[in-house]
């Protein structure tokens, strides 16, 4: 059973603001990457498209003189510390199981390398899910988090998203899954 469904992350005014600022329309399509690979690897779509939602919601801004420095975000940035720690308080906050909120943090933590020191890392299923989902819509120069959406049409998506996993749930229970 869920607590929480994408609908009630995805309408919350904290995810609304960070989405906005890393790109509502990679946050959707990393969901739906999610699901696939989640389907594909046994491993539960539910927590791994609300990871992959949640993925990028500790993106700070990087600018120079106005205009968005792709390169100096590549040398300092951290976002999937922040974000992990931004996607579990907010998990608790609206009721997600608290492991379910755990597995999902590590999960956003642990979806790119990009801050780690050199060197291998083994992931679990759901962590090397949500790091493959969000490869798969990646752009040059980090230009996938400037695509846009309608936000009706996001909201829709994200409806049909939930039905989706609900299904599949119906199907495989938690217990049955990886993670």
């Amino acid at each position: 059973m869920r607590n929480v469904t994408l609908t009630d992350i995805f309408t919350h005014p904290i995810a609304q603001k960070y989405l906005k600022r890393s790109g509502v329309a990679h946050a959707v399509a990393v969901a739906y990457h999610a699901y696939r690979f989640a389907v594909q690897y046994n491993v539960s779509p539910d927590l791994a498209a609300k990871a992959a939602l949640l993925h990028d919601i500790g993106h700070y801004e990087w600018y120079t003189d106005g205009k968005w420095d792709y390169r100096k975000y590549k040398e300092n940035d951290i976002h999937a510390i922040k974000g992990a720690e931004r996607a579990h308080k907010l998990l608790i906050r609206l009721g997600e199981n608290p492991q379910h909120a755990k597995e999902i943090a590590l999960a956003i933590l642990l979806h790119t390398d990009s801050y780690l020191p050199e060197g291998t890392l083994h992931q679990r299923p759901l962590q090397k899910v949500v790091r493959l989902a969000d490869e798969a819509d990646e752009e040059p120069g980090g230009k996938h988090h400037y695509r846009q959406i309608d936000d009706s049409l996001a909201l829709k998506k994200i409806r049909e998203l939930d039905q989706k996993i609900e299904q599949w749930l119906k199907y495989k229970p938690y217990e049955q899954l990886g993670s």
